[in-house]
Parts: structure tokens; C-alpha cells; sequence
């Protein structure tokens, strides 16, 4: 026997070759007492000593892992030859790939051009088919490929995008040095760091989210002329769209004088309202120009919905009947809670238009609508027979009709025939009312809630009076009367109530089976039953408009845009524009939004949004914030870029700003820095003492004008450096136009004194801003006339944040000063903004309180209880004490602490 080369060989009387597979036949064993080599068991050779016997089957069991070693290597080897033939053509392709996508990102190096996302999405759509080859589970893939291979793999399956952020980093940093002339001079100021990667991040679908007076215009100028310069967009291909023709004139007019500075070529480029280049779209597709209705034209849309509402109530009697009763009666209800309290009476509830205190906004609605009707009546008369006991005191039926005896009961159930959960014992104190009528033989009445906002509740009601014997004039008779009371919604706020409404119902492109819808899934209730009337009134209005449109061949602004869009979208007109800007893009509606969505569709368009949904405050006019809050939703995936630094007003008054919007979780975060720092003064409140809390505009005149002879006797004296001018601009900024009866006729001299509406002041600025009158109520600010929660039912994206508008629009108030602010409000009627303030320690209280419940010392506290409201000095039975001053609203009371404080004069 001889072992050779792996092999076993036999020599017998034949040559036997074991090797391979046969050296399994072989087998050393044990006979007897001697040892031997076996074959297959059939034949032996005899004649091994022990230790040669355990040598050979070592030698033996080596020669078998030797074979199945190599066995296996050449039956690896063969599965990887048959891989790598299954996978030749994904193979190939995987190469040529890699290639592909390493010359995409070269040559965007070597131009130094921002990747945007459409770029390397079409690069993605000429992708190979690669699936078998990156998803094969063997994990001998990488043995069966070359190293030029392996590398190949290993580089496709990086994550694209992530190179992407990779590579436009080094892109940017590039070219912010390489266009450092340019980023320095196509502006009168060289941009900042942020306002450059603004214009450089040449990305499909851009937003930019601007701090007030952040630079946003320098950012859309240099963006368009980055574009032309780097040869990127053509100056004819690019659209700057603006809210109103003096926004567009300007842009176009600065865009054409920087360009020109910076020896570009701004010839084409156009700057456009949304209006005008939605008419010029529709004459493109239809080949009639359309002509924009003339009331809208002049601004006088709200004269057109009055004049509608008239002619309806003149032609259609039921129209006015339900116009009358929903703005008397309905127009406030479910808007507050108890908001009055009646000294006589000690009644915490609701003012009735006859001057009383009900309890409840069921029993106001009925008091008020008795008092229209001239129906005699009387609130919690005594009942005619004494019933008190142990159990209950005299009993007191909600109304009594003297003219014929009559007691009136008016329970608080709903729609659904149940009592509110809360209401423990009612039933049991309706059935024991029901029981003393019967006892007695008077006659009740009864009402619920659930009927009278049924739709012919208030019918039903006048119905069982008459059957009782009482005459009713009918409401719309004198709907105007006096009313020593409370006070119903005017006409006029009506009026704006429905044209704000059908600017987000045309926005939105509801009808009247999605608004009823809408109204359905409120719960049953007062809410609801508003919501059916209202809705009833609106269709009314909105198709007398649209009759009014269609007779002239006239269209709307709502109108208009969402025909622009959808003759876009069908390609009955094209867009020739690859880039657009858009313009304070906090105050687009939902159909501008559609209308920029439209002109963006398709490949390769590049939109920027300039805004700042901190500055949102035209929901009145259609504005929806939600088309910045949910920018992705309307336009796709994108980049959010932030101008967080502001060249206008002090580090104070950012602070104090931006600390007080910010509180909304739904707006977009922000980190506001003012470029000159420190240096200005706090923000100063001054609580003015007024005789009549009703009429405090006399006593808040005079603080006014001490305000303004203060600023000048400091200007005079050297203590306020004057402005460019020489002098200082003071802007004097109400809430309400009629709040410019505040200023007195002679400003004093060396300032330029304007007053304006919030409104109307945003985009300007000037060295002193003075809110004149922040003070709480109905006309107060914040306004409870201009958030009306009908409008929730018409927006997409309503804010359901308390006051949500009315603090960014007390935010624009702030941000127009660039030195100082000053707030004035009333001892006894803060604003619920003054408390917050104060209670964020974001004001500092100047001013002296000559008189009244201040003068005794009391420090302005925030309320524990509501937060809301000031606590102040009252007396009761047991003396004085302390009580907020949105009583009744809220009903919190404490023991007077001994508290001083002083503050400086102005």
C-alpha cells in the first residue's frame, strides 16, 4: 500500500487507485486481536500493528477532508461562475450606471450648479433594473464579482440623495466665494450668509420663510439675476408675482435698476399681480380677455354684498325675515360665554336688547326676540303662589306674559330631547315645576333650546303665543329700533362675514353639497342650526353674485384664478415661465396657491416662495396660512430656507415679538435676530385710568398726546438721535380706523406723525411705533367680530389657536418700529394681550394712574384663574376684595394683599 499525491494504491494481484470519492470504500478496523485495512468490506489486508493501524486511518480521514475541501471549493467555484453568468446583463448594466451617475455629479461640480431635485429625479427614471443584483441574498455576491465591480455595488447602493446634500454643500461653499462680487453688489448692501444660500440653492420648489424686515425683496431680486447671470433661466422665462399693481410696479422698476447696476440683461422678465396675469391666462386660452367685475376693481365688493343683501330683503320677504333673524338673534350665539352681570339683580349672564340680565344665551335669544315682536313680558317674575319649602326656594318661571297670564318655561334640552350630562337634577326639577302648574291650574308654556334652533323654531313659538292671545308684531318690521341693551351685529359686519366667507368657499372651490356636508358632521346644536341659516342666506347672496357676473360678462377674483388654473392643468393655455417668484406668500388663498401649483407643473420649474406666516392677517380677504404651513402638500417635496435676521427693529422689540407669536404651534418656528443688537429700548405700557370704561377715547387722546410732546421734548433736548431727516417718524397704529380720532390736530413739532390701521401698515416702517388703544371687548384688539368660526367650515387649514390672527397682526404692530414701542390701554379694559405681556414679564409699565381702583396701589396681576384678565379692587358685602376684570366670564375672587409698586413716567 502507498499513499501518493492524495491517492491510496493497492498492490495485489491487481493495482487498486483510491482517490476522491472511492477513498470512502477504505476503512481501518479492528479484527480480533489484529488490525486491518478493509475495501468496500469485502476484501482485507491483514497484518497492521496498532499504531500503524491508527497512522492510516489518520492518513485516511486527512485524505477525506482533503477531497471534500476541494470538492467543495470547485463546487463554490461553480456556483459562483453560474452567478455571475445570471447576473451578465445586470452586471453590465451596473457599470455603465455608476458611470453615468458619477459623470451626473461631476459635471454639476465641474458647473458649480445647485442639484435640484428634478435633476437627479430624472436621473433615478433612467435607473437599469438592478433589483436581482442589490437585493440577492448570497452572501458570496462580492466573491463573485471583479473589484471594479464590488465597487460599483458598493457605490449604488450609498443613498443618492444623501450625495446629493453632499455634493450641492461643497457646490455652495464654492460658490459663495466664486460669486462674492456678485452676492456683495446686486444690492445696495452685500447679502448675508443666509440671504446668499437664498438665492443660490437653485432648487425646484424653494420656500422661504422671512422674519419681518429680514430683506426677503434682496433675496428675490438676486435670485432672479443669479439665474440670468449664470446663463440658468432665460430673463423672459421668469415670473415675480405680486399682491397688488403698486408691489408688482415696484419690483419690476428695482429689478430692473439693480440688474442693471450689475451690467445684466433684465429685458423680458416680467412682474405681475395675480389678477392681471390670470386675466392675460384665461384670454390666452378662451381668446376673450375677461373683464374684472368693477366693484372689484374700485374695492367696493363689501357695497356689492350690502347692495345684494338689500335688494333680496326689498324682493323676498321669507330672505329678510331670516336675514333679520339671524343678525338679531343668531348672529352671536355659541360666540362667548356669560359676559354681563347686572348690579341689581346679582344675575351673572347675558344682556338682553331690553337691558336685562338673563341667564342664558337660550333665554337671550328669547328675550330678544319678545322685545322685537313688542311682546310684554317679564323675567323671573315670582310665581303667583308661594311654594317655597325645604326642598326649594320660591319658585321663579323663566317669563310671565301679564297680558294674559301666561308663564313661560324655556328648558335646556338639546336636539336630541336630553338634558346637558352636567345639568344634575334638572328633570327632577322640570317635572316638580310641571307639577306646581298643574296644582295651581296655571297655564305654562314650554320651549327647549333643541326647538328653538330647530329651522321653524322661532315660528313655532310665535305660533303658540298667538293661540294663547298674544299679538306679535312682526320682527322685520322696525328691525333697527332702539335698544337700551345689548347692541346686535350691524348689517355691515354681516355683509363682510358673507364676502369673507365666499372668498374662501370660491377659494376652495366648495359647492353646496361639500359645505352641507361640512355642516353635518357639526354636533347637534346651536352651532350647527347657525351654521344651516347662515349657509342659507350666503347661497342666496353668492347666486345674486354670480347672476350679476354672468349678465356683464364679468368674472371675480376668485373666479378668475381658478379658471386660469384649470385652463393651465387641460393645456388650453401654456405657461412660459421656468422660473416664478412669488411675493409675501402669507397671504395667498387657496385658488392662488392652485394658480401657482399650475404654472410650476411639469419638469424643471423652479418656484420660490418669499413670506411669513407670522405676518398672515387677510383671512378676511380669502387668505389662507395653511398654503405656507402645509407648503409640501401643494407644491411636493422641497427646501424650507429661513431669513432669520431683521435689519429694522431692536433686539428688544424682536424678542418681545417674537416671544408673544410664537406661542401658536401651527405657525413656522423661528429664531429672530436683530442686526443691531441690543440697543434700543423695552417695549413700554402704560394702563390709562378713563371715567367711563365705556368711552375711555378721551382720557387714551390725552395720553396720546402726552406721548407725542414726550418724544419731542427728548428729540429737542438731545436725548433721541433725530432721523436722516432730521426729525423722527412716529406711526400711530389702530386696530380700527376710527382709533385716528386719538391723534391730536397739531403733532408736536421735529416729528412726522401718521396714523394708520395695522392693516395698513404692514410692509412699513418707521423709528416710533404707539399702539393707541389696546384694549379688550368686541371692538377691542383682539377683535371678537373677525373670527367667526363659520369660516372654519369654508378652510382647508383653519387656526384653531385662541386669537390666532389677531396676535400676528399685533405682531406686524411691533415689527414696524425700528426703535421703540409704546402701548396704551385702559385701567379695567385690558386687552388680553396687555395681560400676557405682563405676565411675561415682555413689558415694561410706564405712566402714571392719576385716579380710580389703581390708585390704590393695586400692582397689575394676571389672573390665576383665566390668565386673561387683571385682578382688581372690589367691594362687597364683606368689604373689599380682590376680582378679575373679565368678571363675570370669569368669576375668580381672592382676599386684598397689601402690594405697592411704582413705575416711571413715559
Amino acid at each position: 500500500m502507498e499513499i501518493q499525491n492524495n491517492r491510496v494504491l493497492l498492490r495485489g494481484k491487481a493495482l487498486q487507485d483510491f482517490s476522491g470519492p472511492g477513498l470512502s470504500r477504505l476503512k481501518v478496523e479492528r479484527r480480533w486481536l489484529r488490525w486491518q485495512l478493509a475495501v468496500d468490506r469485502t476484501s482485507r489486508y491483514k497484518g497492521l500493528s496498532k499504531p500503524e493501524a491508527r497512522e492510516l486511518a489518520r492518513e485516511l480521514a486527512r485524505l477525506v477532508d482533503v477531497h471534500e475541501e476541494e470538492s467543495a471549493r470547485r463546487a463554490r467555484q461553480m456556483a459562483l461562475e453560474m452567478l455571475r453568468d445570471g447576473l451578465s446583463r445586470e452586471l453590465e448594466e451596473l457599470l455603465t450606471w455608476r458611470d453615468r451617475v458619477e459623470d451626473f455629479f461631476l459635471k454639476a461640480q465641474s458647473t458649480s450648479r445647485w442639484i435640484a431635485r428634478d435633476q437627479l429625479k430624472e436621473l433615478l427614471s433612467e435607473r437599469p433594473d438592478l433589483s436581482t443584483l442589490l437585493h440577492h441574498p448570497s452572501a458570496d455576491l462580492e466573491d463573485a464579482l471583479s473589484e471594479t465591480e464590488v465597487e460599483a455595488l458598493r457605490s449604488v447602493r450609498a443613498p443618492i440623495w444623501t450625495r446629493r446634500a453632499r455634493v450641492n454643500k461643497l457646490i455652495e461653499a464654492n460658490e459663495l466665494a466664486a460669486r462674492k462680487d456678485f452676492l456683495d453688489r446686486i444690492e445696495k448692501s452685500p447679502l448675508t450668509t443666509e440671504q446668499a444660500r437664498a438665492v443660490i440653492r437653485l432648487d425646484n420648489r424653494v420656500q422661504v420663510v422671512a422674519a419681518a424686515g429680514s430683506g426677503k425683496t434682496s433675496v428675490m431680486v438676486a435670485r432672479a439675476a443669479y439665474a440670468v447671470m449664470r446663463g440658468f433661466v432665460p430673463a423672459e422665462r421668469i415670473l415675480v408675482l405680486a399682491f397688488n399693481a403698486s408691489a408688482a410696479k415696484e419690483l419690476q422698476e428695482r429689478i430692473a435698476a439693480r440688474f442693471k447696476a450689475a451690467g445684466i440683461d433684465s429685458t423680458g422678465l416680467h412682474a405681475s399681480t395675480f389678477h392681471a396675469f390670470g386675466l392675460s391666462v384665461i384670454g390666452q386660452a378662451t381668446g376673450r380677455k375677461p373683464r374684472l367685475a368693477p366693484w372689484l376693481e374700485s374695492g367696493r365688493d363689501l357695497e356689492k354684498v350690502e347692495r345684494i343683501v338689500d335688494q333680496l330683503r326689498d324682493e323676498a320677504p321669507a330672505f329678510r325675515l331670516k336675514w333679520d333673524l339671524f343678525r338679531l338673534l343668531f348672529a352671536k350665539v355659541g360666540e362667548r360665554d356669560a359676559d354681563w352681570w347686572d348690579p341689581a339683580t346679582k344675575v351673572v349672564g347675558h344682556r338682553t336688547f331690553r337691558g336685562e340680565t338673563v341667564r342664558s344665551a337660550g333665554e337671550k335669544a328669547i328675550a330678544d326676540f319678545l322685545f322685537l315682536c313688542n311682546v310684554n313680558y317679564e323675567y323671573e317674575r315670582p310665581y303667583a303662589h308661594d311654594v317655597a319649602s325645604p326642598d326649594h326656594s320660591q319658585y321663579r318661571p323663566d317669563f310671565y306674559y301679564p297680558d294674559v297670564d301666561l308663564w313661560h318655561e324655556h328648558w335646556a334640552v338639546g336636539a336630541d330631547g336630553r338634558v346637558p350630562a352636567e345639568f344634575v337634577g334638572y328633570e327632577a326639577g322640570m317635572e316638580w315645576k310641571r307639577e306646581i302648574h298643574q296644582t295651581f291650574g296655571t297655564a305654562l308654556l314650554e320651549t327647549t333650546w333643541g326647538e328653538i334652533l330647530d329651522e321653524h323654531g322661532l315660528e313655532d313659538f310665535a305660533a303658540q303665543l298667538r293661540r294663547h292671545g298674544l299679538s306679535l308684531d312682526t320682527v322685520i318690521d322696525d328691525p333697527d329700533r332702539h335698544m337700551p341693551g345689548a347692541q346686535p351685529v350691524k348689517n355691515a359686519d354681516l355683509s363682510m362675514l358673507i364676502r369673507t366667507f365666499m372668498s374662501h368657499v370660491k377659494s376652495n372651490s366648495l359647492d353646496r353639497t361639500k359645505l352641507r356636508s361640512a355642516i353635518a358632521s357639526l354636533p347637534m346644536g346651536p352651532a350647527r342650526y347657525r351654521a344651516q341659516m347662515f349657509a342659507d342666506l350666503y347661497w342666496q347672496v353668492h347666486d345674486r353674485w354670480q347672476g350679476e357676473l354672468a349678465a356683464h360678462g364679468y368674472v371675480d377674483f376668485e373666479d378668475m384664478l381658478i379658471e386660469a388654473s384649470r385652463a393651465l392643468d387641460r393645456g388650453a393655455a401654456i405657461s412660459t415661465y421656468d422660473m416664478v417668484l412669488v411675493d409675501e406668500f402669507q397671504d395667498s388663498s387657496s385658488a392662488r396657491a392652485r394658480l401657482v401649483g399650475s404654472l410650476v407643473h411639469g419638469e424643471h420649474k423652479y418656484l420660490m416662495t418669499v413670506g411669513d406666516d407670522w405676518q398672515s392677517i387677510y383671512r378676511f380677504a380669502g387668505s389662507d396660512m395653511g398654503v405656507m404651513t402645509d407648503f409640501e402638500r401643494w407644491f411636493g417635496k422641497g427646501e424650507t430656507l429661513k431669513l432669520e435676521t431683521t435689519f429694522r427693529s431692536s433686539q428688544e422689540i424682536t424678542d418681545v415679538a417674537s416671544a408673544f407669536v410664537s406661542k401658536n404651534p401651527r405657525q413656522i418656528p423661528k429664531s429672530v435676530t436683530a442686526a443691531q443688537g441690543p440697543s434700543g429700548t423695552p417695549v413700554r405700557l402704560a394702563r390709562i385710568a378713563a371715567s367711563d370704561l365705556n368711552r375711555p377715547e378721551p382720557e387714551l387722546a390725552e395720553a396720546v398726546a402726552t406721548y407725542l410732546t414726550s418724544v419731542s421734548t427728548r428729540l429737542a433736548a438731545g436725548q433721541i438721535a433725530p432721523g436722516p431727516n432730521g426729525g423722527l417718524t412716529i406711526d400711530v397704529l389702530g386696530r380700527y380706523g376710527f382709533e385716528s380720532d386719538l391723534l391730536p390736530r397739531r403733532p408736536p413739532p421735529g416729528i412726522d406723525v401718521q396714523f394708520r390701521t395695522v392693516h395698513a401698515a404692514k410692509g412699513l416702517e418707521a423709528d416710533y411705533v404707539l399702539i393707541p388703544r389696546l384694549v379688550g371687548g368686541t371692538v377691542g384688539f383682539p377683535s371678537l367680530i373677525d373670527s367667526d368660526p363659520l369660516l372654519d367650515l369654508v378652510m382647508p387649514n383653519p387656526d384653531p389657536f385662541p386669537f390666532g390672527e389677531e396676535r400676528r397682526l399685533f405682531y406686524v404692530a411691533l415689527t414696524r418700529a425700528r426703535r421703540e414701542v409704546a402701548i396704551l390701554t385702559v385701567v379695567g379694559r385690558e386687552s388680553p394681550f396687555v395681560v400676557e405681556l405682563m405676565a411675561g414679564g415682555l413689558v415694561t409699565l410706564v405712566g402714571e394712574i392719576a385716579s380710580g381702583e389703581a390708585g390704590s396701589g393695586l400692582p397689575p396681576t394676571p389672573c390665576p384663574k383665566c390668565g386673561q384678565g387683571l385682578l382688581r379692587e372690589r367691594t362687597g358685602r364683606h368689604g373689599v376684595f380682590v376680582g378679575c376684570t373679565r368678571f363675570p366670564t370669569c368669576t375668580f375672587t381672592r382676599n386684598r394683599g397689601d402690594i405697592a409698586v411704582g413705575v416711571p413716567p413715559f
